[in-house]
């Protein structure tokens, strides 16, 4: 007779195809369950953090539900920091955990619906009686409101027998925000200002590429003659790059953003303009009329004019349908501009002062050799949090939204790299998938460093941006006069880690070492191994927009 963990794990299996997490007692019976009676692919990590990370990335690389799972109690409580940042990115996941007996609390659980909800998370609790229907809700929940839910399954009911699985009903999902009559009004607004606009600017952000605008922004930038910038998790949605100023904010260079500043009207599609993207109030000049199309109830930052409420692809679609009422010709104020010539960047030298790698040119190494190859040019790249950021962010090309993610920035987290190798991986099981880190961050998420070797073996590639510091940390308070002590870490081999756990770990001091990329790309996948790249770099270069926080918090 089916049990309760059954309902859960058939009714969930209609939905998803993978699961990450971590056994323990409050899910063994889940586990059981999805591995009997359903088709769903489990693939184990070492921490439980990491099977959110991993659930998380492997969403944000395929745009598909999945799943985590943990037990009660301190496997809930690991992955609580993950948790958060999947809450704030808005990434929708299902996460299975064990909880106290319906009996009450025993002297080591804790109220993890409480935990949940500090963090934003909302939790379902299954009962003997309403398993499968409360699995549907909380998937529900996830995608309509694209959050994480908890799905809790308590500890004296999980290996309860609760007869045949129902057929539970489809989760009910909203349709696409379609502009009001009173939106519509802003939209002939709007058209009318760009049919005339002499230096138009178009923005977008993660949001326009899960609303699938990227076609209709492309129209949209051809019939005004704009001039396109992304957010960074935006990059590549635009189809003409000819015409693309990069990322906006501290990742951008000094020159784009300054022509950006300029623009007499400026559109932002599904990006919620924080701090960073609007280089902390200085991207547009007092005198460009910004316009944001989201669907949050209201504009997100103070320096938004105009606010339309709709789904980007339904907006930018009636923006081209007013536009060509309006008739008229495009701005050719794109065709002015040396677009290549304002994107370029300081490449750096081959060493700092001090003797270590510039990052810069390990950067801009990495990138040729990355497109070098069939191999690496399909890739997937995926980042941790730290000073390193910029790097891959600025020197690496990116294909599309898809195909770069930050797992991590939006809590402001680090530790959460290697983890989010595996759900890449899955997600994008043609791809090569390169793992950008610091050394702090990658300590922090050592315990998964096998799970991506594991995982993502024959195309794993790692780079650990080795500088033997907390280096966002040295950059804003060591050069504030304090401490520098803490904010250190003894260098650490990177290659001799990943050599014990099965990978080809290389130390990587000087642009020559880097060649052995090309040689590994060369090698077919399934005879090559996970390779990761220990590069000692200097942590005297400041990332430009590094330098941008110094600025404002000084």
């Amino acid at each position: 007779m089916p049990t309760v963990s059954a309902h859960v794990a058939q009714t969930l299996a209609a939905h998803i195809d993978h699961v990450f997490g971590v056994m323990g007692n409050g899910n063994a019976h889940f586990l059981d369950a999805l591995e009997r009676s359903t088709d769903v692919h489990y693939t184990a990590v070492r921490h439980e953090a990491g099977g959110v990370v991993a659930a998380d990335a492997y969403h944000r690389a395929s745009g598909r539900l999945a799943a985590a799972t943990a037990t009660y109690g301190a496997g809930f409580t690991n992955m609580l920091t993950a948790l958060a940042e999947a809450v704030q990115a808005h990434v929708p996941l299902v996460i299975v955990v064990g909880d106290e007996p319906t009996s009450g609390p025993r002297p080591w659980d804790v109220d993890q619906i409480a935990l949940a909800s500090a963090v934003g998370a909302r939790t379902y609790t299954v009962g003997r009686t309403d398993a499968a229907a409360t699995t549907v809700i909380a998937i529900e929940h996830a995608l309509a409101y694209r959050v994480p839910t908890v799905l809790a399954i308590p500890y004296d009911v999980a290996k309860l027998e609760a007869g045949p699985v129902p057929a539970a009903p489809h989760p009910t999902l909203p349709a696409p925000i379609v502009p009001s009559p009173f939106a519509r009004a802003a939209v002939a607004d709007l058209a009318r200002a760009l049919s005339v606009a002499e230096r138009p600017v178009l923005i977008a952000g993660r949001g326009a590429w899960i609303a699938g605008a990227d076609d209709a922004l492309g129209r949209l930038g051809d019939a005004i003659g704009a001039v396109t910038a992304t957010t960074a998790l935006g990059r590549g949605i635009f189809p003409r790059s000819e015409y693309d100023l990069g990322v906006t904010g501290g990742f951008g260079t000094e020159a784009a953003m300054e022509l950006i500043s300029t623009a007499d009207v400026a559109v932002v599609f599904g990006a919620g303009l924080n701090q960073f993207t609007m280089r902390f109030g200085a991207l547009f000049a007092p005198g460009t009329r910004v316009v944001q199309v989201d669907v949050a109830p209201a504009a997100t930052h103070p320096h938004v004019g105009g606010f339309i409420r709709g789904d980007a692809r339904l907006v930018a679609e009636a923006l081209c349908e007013e536009l060509s009422a309006l008739g008229g010709s495009a701005s050719r104020w794109r065709e002015s501009i040396d677009i290549a010539a304002l994107r370029a960047r300081d490449t750096g030298d081959a060493l700092a002062p001090d003797g270590r790698l510039d990052p810069r040119s390990v950067a801009v190494r990495i990138g040729e050799l990355l497109e070098s190859s069939p191999s690496t040019r399909n890739r997937v790249v995926v980042t941790d949090g730290g000073h390193f950021l910029g790097w891959a962010n600025m020197y690496w090309p990116v294909a599309s939204p898809d195909r770069m993610m930050m797992v991590g920035t939006a809590y402001q987290s680090i530790g959460l790299g290697f983890p989010s190798v595996p759900g890449a991986a899955l997600a994008k099981p043609d791809a090569t998938i390169v793992l950008s880190t610091g050394d702090g961050g990658g300590l922090m998420a050592l315990a998964d460093l096998e799970s991506a070797v594991r995982v993502a073996a024959g195309r794993g590639l790692a780079v650990v941006w080795n500088d033997a510091a907390y280096s966002a940390e040295v950059n804003l308070y060591g050069l504030q006069g304090l401490a520098r002590e803490p904010m250190l870490i003894p260098e650490v081999n990177f290659a001799g880690l990943a050599d014990s756990v099965g990978a080809n770990g290389v130390v990587v001091r000087t642009l020559a070492d880097l060649e052995v990329l090309a040689s590994w790309a060369a090698i077919p996948a399934s005879e090559r191994p996970f390779l990761l790249l220990d590069c000692r770099i200097s942590g005297d270069v400041i990332a430009p927009y590094q330098q941008e926080i110094i600025r404002v918090n000084s």
